[in-house]
């Protein structure tokens, strides 16, 4: 009987080992933005550090540690090695994270109120909302991030119109149909200034509430 007892000791002590290996590699501010940046799709090494400003060097024994915890993998393409979140269930852990701090920080809330104030100025739809207008056929939906994360996936029928290429491609959106901007999630503010800038330009505009990680983990599709 003891020895039953010290053995389910031990197992239970190699299982809170292996979390707590789980929750150390998420314990810095960059890996959770390596994290967040491969919420996006898969990436080079040397595109991970540009995304987040580090070197090489830094970016990789970052990754590398996310590796040893299994939460991302890799591929070699060449002389390229690509990383991507082991699965879904990665994602949902950033975003219990991401929701925990919002609950429980008052920094966070204060940070959120202040820096996206201009939101509340702005329509927002969610997905719910934003599926039964693409039934409809009569939304646009916009995505509104680089062109390489979405070519790694994108809301299906979304139009590829980076931010930064927006304003001189006004003419290829329609003034009188629903247009929904989207981007990585609830702290990006790609679609913020998106909308802001198509509602100076007359159109009829609004965001969705989440970005595409929020949207896969919903379980709704993706296209690629």
């Amino acid at each position: 009987m003891r020895r039953n007892a010290v053995s389910s000791r031990s197992a239970a002590s190699v299982v809170r080992s292996a979390l707590a290996e789980v929750a150390k590699a998420l314990g810095h501010e960059h890996r959770i933005e390596l994290v967040e940046q491969l919420a996006q799709g898969p990436r080079s090494v040397d595109a991970l550090a540009t995304r987040v400003g580090l070197s090489v060097a830094n970016a990789s024994q970052h990754l590398q540690q996310l590796r040893a915890a299994r939460l991302v993998e890799t591929r070699r393409d060449g002389l390229f090695i690509f990383y991507r979140l082991a699965d879904d269930k990665v994602l949902r852990l950033w975003q219990v994270i991401r929701e925990v701090g919002e609950a429980r920080f008052a920094e966070i809330e204060q940070v959120v109120r202040t820096y996206f104030k201009d939101r509340e100025s702005m329509e927002t739809v969610d997905a719910d909302e934003l599926q039964r207008m693409m039934r409809s056929g009569e939304v646009v939906v916009l995505d509104v991030r680089p062109a390489g994360e979405f070519a790694a996936g994108h809301i299906p029928t979304a139009r590829s119109v980076p931010l930064s290429e927006l304003e001189k491609r006004l003419k290829e959106l329609p003034k009188r149909r629903q247009i929904v901007a989207y981007c990585r999630g609830p702290y990006c503010v790609l679609s913020d200034d998106a909308v802001s800038l198509l509602q100076k330009r007359g159109f009829r505009v609004a965001r969705l509430n989440i970005g595409l990680p929020e949207w896969k983990l919903l379980g709704l599709p993706v296209e690629k």
